[in-house]
């Protein structure tokens, strides 16, 4: 089970598409973000400097400050400080 889920979240985290949203981690440190993405909740760590594609539907995502933002799906998004930017 445990196994499933982990792949389910690598597919839907790594996954491209027109319909996706993009994520950069501008702080000097990893980030943990939160994705909530339908009735999956995924915890994705962001090395610093790295860029992630995820929320291929809509999603909410939740950063290290608490921070929470919906998402269509489309935004490119910055973690800076350990809030969110949404461009």
């Amino acid at each position: 089970m445990k196994t499933s889920a982990i792949i389910i979240a690598s597919a839907v985290l790594s996954a491209g598409g027109a319909n996706s949203a993009t994520v950069t981690n501008k702080d000097g440190e990893a980030a943990v973000l939160v994705i909530v993405e339908g009735d999956s909740r995924v915890e994705m760590a962001l090395d610093a400097g790295a860029t992630e594609t995820f929320c291929l539907s809509g999603c909410f995502l939740t950063t290290p400050s608490g921070d929470r933002v919906g998402l269509q799906g489309d935004e490119t998004v910055e973690i800076v400080e350990g809030s969110v930017v949404v461009k």
